[in-house]
């Protein structure tokens, strides 16, 4: 048996995801005694690969092209399926980040794969994969097992380990795959990366404000303590409708899926659709002047006081003890 895994990678530089996915498919691989493959898309790519096997890789196939310096949902799909075709893979496990949600419904139908996403643990029973994931907008989680030949599993970011730090050097292959036209019928000319602050996905600290900041000119103490603690600022969903900070910090249902060690909601009263958000997250803080806000229900710890009396001097002592 052989497990495939996709390790996400832009500019040259493995994501966060990319480290978790291969270490999550190493454990799995144990288990049912499978070798792992993993299979790398970009340019300028194969020198990083062989760090993959630190993280439990056998084999990286390399599938290093010009054409692919920039994401392309057709070809990526096309390449990660002839890599599971050539390596007779019965498993693929790719990161539940924007790019893996994107890939894992076309390889789905590619492969006519059953697809377990946005997974948040994964067990071995009876020789069968056993995936957790969350349904009615992470109120609840569910058991699941995928029964069609090859089975697609996506794995929410932030939430397994990327176990590295072994000596294992995995063995690079050039992966060539030829594309036909429909295959690059999209192509994208150029990407502006954004500077700053880390992106709310990738953070392992996030700081969130919501109406109760009463207005965009007080987030500036929401951007002073995530700055404070190295971390990314996001928002609620009221916030965003209200024009007061940008839809990619947006944190909830309709936004985007955070799972950092440290989440701080400031003046956010927990409504299920923010919750289905972030609730994943290791350990919770809010701040909030209603002790019986919702977000009380899920935090590891509560602070029931007026934000602005409290935000400034909780950065500060952070500061002081950061050194910084």
């Amino acid at each position: 048996m052989k497990i495939l895994a996709f390790a996400e990678q832009r500019e040259g530089k493995f994501k966060k995801s990319a480290y978790e996915t291969v270490s999550a498919a190493r454990t799995i691989a144990d288990q049912l005694k499978a070798e792992v493959t993993v299979v790398v898309v970009g340019e300028g790519i194969a020198g990083i690969a062989a760090g993959l096997g630190a993280y439990g890789a056998e084999k990286v196939l390399a599938a290093d092209d010009q054409r692919f310096r920039y994401y392309s949902t057709t070809a990526y799909a096309r390449v990660i399926s002839e890599a599971v075709n050539r390596e007779s893979a019965g498993m693929v496990f790719l990161p539940a980040s924007q790019m893996g949600k994107d890939l894992a419904p076309r390889l789905g139908a590619t492969l006519s794969a059953g697809i377990a996403s946005d997974c948040t643990a994964l067990a071995v029973r009876d020789g069968n994969i056993i995936a957790t994931r969350p349904i009615y907008a992470g109120k609840a989680y569910i058991d699941v097992t995928v029964t069609s030949p090859v089975k697609i599993f996506t794995l929410r970011p932030n939430v397994f380990t990327a176990a590295g730090g072994g000596h294992q050097t995995a063995r690079v292959e050039k992966f060539t795959v030829e594309l036909s036209d429909a295959d690059l019928a999209v192509r994208t000319t150029g990407v502006k990366v954004a500077e700053g602050r880390p992106d709310v996905t990738e953070a392992s600290v996030v700081v969130s404000g919501g109406r109760g900041m009463k207005g965009p000119e007080h987030f500036h103490l929401i951007e002073k303590l995530a700055d404070a603690l190295g971390g990314a600022v996001g928002a609620s969903r009221a916030v965003v409708d209200a024009g007061w900070r940008p839809h990619d910090e947006q944190v909830g249902q309709t936004g985007k899926t955070v799972s950092p060690t440290l989440y701080i909601a400031c003046g956010i009263s927990g409504a299920i659709q923010h919750l289905a958000g972030m609730s994943s997250s290791k350990y919770i803080v809010a701040v909030n002047k209603d002790k019986d806000a919702p977000i009380f229900q899920v935090a590891d710890y509560g602070i029931v006081g007026d934000v602005f009396e409290v935000l400034a001097p909780l950065t500060e002592e952070i500061k002081k003890t950061l050194g910084k």
